[in-house]
């Protein structure tokens, strides 16, 4: 069965787990071999570099969590809302929105590993052009916005054909 097959759940159940495993392969590697806490900034670009950001919060550094109560609540929030998009995944009815989905799962696992792990997400990747700077994001992050970027596709730009629809067509 090559991917191109596979049922919506199983690409993804794929995507998840090659999302998850990419990221945390590339978090390992960066705090633990690379050492890019004492090693940052790294300037790949004139507007890239690679940091070491510790992120308490979700996105944009949103809801903080400080105290091991708030990363509890934090890390049970994402948690539950993991649970209910892999229920929507099991349900999935084309392989586009399975990906999607499956993209989301891997990262937000991604991200609550980490929280498990150091009680916080490790950010690295940091755009910036002047004094523009974009948020420190990390390769989860990144399957994560992917993964809505191709629900909305779906939504927005795919038809599908309707029971109602065929009939109203036929009259």
């Amino acid at each position: 069965m090559s991917l191109l097959s596979a049922s919506p759940r199983l690409l993804g159940a794929l995507a998840a787990a090659a999302v998850l495993a990419a990221d945390q392969a590339n978090k390992l590697w960066l705090i633990f071999v690379y050492g890019i806490e004492a090693r940052q900034p790294v300037r790949l670009a004139p507007f890239f570099d690679v940091v070491y950001a510790k992120n308490p919060g979700i996105s944009y550094s949103l809801l903080r969590a400080q105290s091991p109560v708030e990363r509890v609540a934090l890390l049970a929030l994402t948690l539950a809302a993991t649970i209910c998009i892999g229920v929507w995944l099991w349900r999935a009815s084309t392989r586009l929105v399975g990906l999607g989905l499956g993209l989301i799962v891997g990262g937000a696992l991604g991200n609550a590993v980490d929280r498990i792990a150091y009680g916080f997400v490790a950010d690295f990747y940091h755009f910036h052009v002047g004094s523009f700077s974009w948020y420190v994001f990390n390769l989860a992050d990144v399957a994560i916005v992917i993964g809505v970027a191709l629900l909305l596709y779906d939504s927005l730009f795919l038809t599908r054909k309707t029971p109602a629809a065929d009939g109203a067509a036929q009259r």
